[in-house]
Parts: C-alpha cells; structure tokens; sequence
C-alpha cells in the first residue's frame, strides 16, 4: 500500500499491487486493474520509489 496525495490534497492509500499503468497528463493518473484511476500530485519517480519501498519492506517482513 502506498499513500499518494490527489490534486485536493486529500491523502488516498493504493494497493500498488493493483495498478495497471500510469500516465502523465502532466499530473499522474493511476489506473487499476478495475478500471477506476485516481488523478495524483506525486512524479513518476515518487511513486516508483514508494511502490519499490512497500514492496521491499513485505518481502523483508519476518514473522515473529
């Protein structure tokens, strides 16, 4: 899940798992995988280094 910011700077959580494209239009729109997008204020780069993070951060999970 990351957290990402919409052009009313409403904070909204993704399951990053779930999105299928992004494009730019200069601002990000995020597509799912059902069809829904979302319109964000973050740059390609944030939201690439946020998903690879979240992804680094469950792989590494080590269940106590």
């Amino acid at each position: 899940m990351i957290m990402l910011t919409k052009l009313n700077d409403e904070k909204i959580i993704l399951n990053s798992a779930q999105i299928e494209a992004i494009e730019f239009i200069p601002e990000a729109k995020i597509i799912m995988m059902n069809g829904k997008f979302y319109i964000v204020r973050e740059k390609a780069e944030e939201i690439i280094e946020k998903t690879i993070e979240y992804n680094g951060r469950v792989r590494n999970y080590v269940n106590s």
